[in-house]
């Protein structure tokens, strides 16, 4: 099973569609992310992502759901 983080999209490098990169906050920790898979990722989008790739975009309900089950994973024992 694999498991993709949600992350806001905060800045987009220039570059073709193979070697498109931005980078991505997850809680304020910045990580640079391949952007080949969702060439059409603005910033200010969520990205979900995995190994360093961008694997889709959600909506910002879709993000906030995910971003909220992810916290919930902090107060388990």
């Amino acid at each position: 099973m694999c498991l993709a983080v949600p992350g806001e999209l905060v800045e987009i490098d220039d570059g073709d569609c193979l070697t498109l990169k931005g980078r991505v906050s997850f809680g304020g920790v910045i990580k640079e992310v391949n952007l080949a898979f969702v060439p059409e990722a603005r910033v200010g989008d969520f990205v979900t992502v995995h190994v360093g790739f961008a694997m889709s975009v959600l909506d910002t309900e879709e993000a906030a759901r995910s971003l909220h089950a992810f916290g919930e994973l902090d107060t388990l024992p």
